[in-house]
């Protein structure tokens, strides 16, 4: 498609005419001799003596490529492009923390595959999580775990590939071997700070108690409540274990509630798939949808064409003169 940026310019075109029409032609003083049989001569050879400005008639070429140059210039400031088509970009409109707990208690093998065989608690849930992170092209996910401390392990990206590499660097107890489950929440509130997104998803997945935090998982909700992050969390292990080892799901349900989230529990890898599946299905993809068309500028086209117009007027203006002096 071709379109001109700046068509208001051809209302320049008539210009060169109304300065011909309304301006006065330029004169200049030169000097003269007088005779005082001039009116004698001029009637010897049939000529009116007139006062007034001589002005040298151009030829019909030189005429028609001052025209010619005059649109070509005016073409040119209109400013000319080319349309390619449109190119529609989808924008994550809702951003997404993953929050994952590898204290010492993931390397337990208490969870069952589909086919009943034991498999380590922190492998199942990488698999699925995998999995979700995959479904999930065109969001903004960024990666924090938590043991003893907690940190993020990848910062807001659209590469999802790449999450999944992180991911598949995490290994048990790297963060140390207890649960800071509140110290989770709060760097992954602060991991928000970089977001530009007013939906903001957080997803909280823990099997045991909160043992080393600095701010409890209860405060850390409530703050996330006021910066607008919902929290989902996820509850795997042993809700009947001793210490550490007891997954604390009145904590995780009282965190989901106050900040408008849901709370999950899962005790093998196919609950874990379709609690993900569910948090999938409540919060599917969000985008927001921008388009343009590229533009490619012609400009330099009647430019050129005008350049090459004035050579051309010039040399058969210049071999125009010299045939008459020939002659």
């Amino acid at each position: 498609m071709f379109s001109f940026a700046a068509s208001w310019v051809f209302l320049l075109l008539p210009l060169p005419l109304l300065v011909y029409w309304l301006v006065p032609p330029h004169r200049e003083k030169s000097s003269s001799i007088r005779i005082p049989f001039f009116r004698s001569v001029a009637q010897a050879v049939g000529v009116e003596p007139r006062s007034g400005s001589v002005i040298p008639k151009r030829a019909k070429i030189q005429t028609t490529a001052i025209a010619l140059i005059w649109l070509l210039l005016v073409t040119a400031m209109a400013r000319p492009e080319k349309l390619g088509e449109p190119l529609v970009i989808e924008k994550s409109a809702r951003d997404v923390v993953l929050a994952l707990d590898i204290s010492g208690s993931m390397d337990q093998r208490d969870f069952t595959t589909i086919d009943g065989a034991p498999k380590q608690r922190l492998a199942a849930v990488k698999d699925v999580l995998r999995q979700f992170i995959t479904e999930r092209q065109g969001d903004r996910m960024a990666l924090i775990i938590f043991g003893t401390r907690a940190f993020v392990q990848a910062p807001f990206t659209e590469d999802l590939n790449s999450l999944n590499g992180f991911l598949d660097q995490t290994q048990v107890g790297m963060a140390g071997p207890n649960t800071a489950l509140g110290d989770a929440i709060g760097l992954g509130i602060r991991t928000f700070d970089a977001s530009e997104v007013d939906q903001r998803l957080m997803i909280v997945l823990s099997d045991g108690a909160d043992t080393s935090s600095r701010m409890t998982p209860v405060n850390a909700a409530a703050i996330a409540a006021e910066k607008g992050v919902v929290i989902y969390t996820i509850g795997v292990g042993d809700p009947d274990a001793s210490g550490e080892d007891r997954v604390d799901l009145d904590a995780l349900q009282e965190i989901a509630d106050r900040t408008g989230g849901e709370y999950f529990f899962a005790d093998d890898e196919e609950a874990l798939a379709d609690t993900y599946a569910r948090i999938d299905e409540l919060n599917p993809r969000v985008v927001e949808t921008q388009s343009y068309r590229p533009r490619e500028s012609l400009a330099h086209y009647p430019l050129v064409l005008a350049l090459l117009t004035m050579l051309i007027s010039m040399t058969s203006q210049h071999i125009i003169q010299r045939r008459r002096g020939i002659a």
